[in-house]
Parts: C-alpha cells; structure tokens; sequence
C-alpha cells in the first residue's frame, strides 16, 4: 500500500530501515544523525528540528536522510559542503537524476549507489511502504 503522503512533503520523517542504516553504519561508523527526531534518529547523536540541521556544523562521520520535499537541495547541499570541511557525509536520497540538486552537488562530485529495489520506509514504526521512487545512498567523503 502506497500512502498519499510519500508522493509529497506531507510527511517529511520517513524513518531509515533499520536493516539498511546497521549496513552502512558498519561500513561508515556513524558519529551523527543530521536529521532527525528523537523517535527515529540513529544515531546517539542528532540534530532534531528544533536544532535545525542546516543551521549546524556537521562533523565527523554523518549519517542524513533528509526530508524529501522542497527543502532536500539544502540538506544535499550542506552534505556536500560539509565533506569539504572534512567531514565524511551518507545520504539516502530520492534518486532523482534529473534535478538541480543531483547536478550542482552530486554528479561528478559524489559516490552514488543506486539502490535495488524500493525502499520501505517506516512511518514512526507504525506502518512500512514501498517508495514510489528508486533511491540511491550519496557518499561525500572528507
């Protein structure tokens, strides 16, 4: 089942699979969750959106999965200015090749993996749909 909300930025905490984030945490040893609630964050530490992401210094080795909705070119963004600060950024992202954020911060600049299959999102644990859209993991490395 396909919800509304997925097609837009209605929602905009769609939780990271647990069993995706414990791979790439394995890989990347995650010190910081960018974007997150306390609900959902992955990370012992994290900005919530009362600390508002955008607005902090991402250090370290950080794991985001922003918010899919107008704002997601900020976050792209931030991920890779901060890898130019040394930092070590992982997105998952909506893979959408034809975007301005996808050109100005991600194509030539970024490992990109394209995900298999769709992502199921959880929805604050409640509920888990299938992305009507194909993602990709975005790697910034320091």
């Amino acid at each position: 089942m396909i919800t509304p909300g997925m097609f837009t930025s209605q929602s905009g905490e769609w939780e990271t699979p647990q069993d995706l984030f414990d791979s790439l945490d394995a890989e990347f040893g995650f010190t910081l969750d960018a974007c997150a609630v306390a609900g959902n964050a992955k990370c012992r530490v994290f900005y919530s959106p009362q600390q508002d992401g955008l607005q902090q210094a991402w250090r370290g080795v950080v794991w985001c999965n922003p918010p899919y909705g107008r704002q997601i070119g900020r976050w792209v963004r931030k991920g890779y200015e901060s890898s130019r600060d040394s930092a070590t950024v992982v997105l998952l992202l909506p893979a959408r090749t034809d975007t301005a954020w996808f050109h100005d911060y991600i194509y030539g600049r970024g490992e990109i993996r394209f995900l298999r299959g769709r992502v199921k999102f959880g929805n604050g644990g409640r509920e888990r749909n299938s992305a009507p859209f194909p993602s990709m993991i975005v790697i910034f490395r320091g």
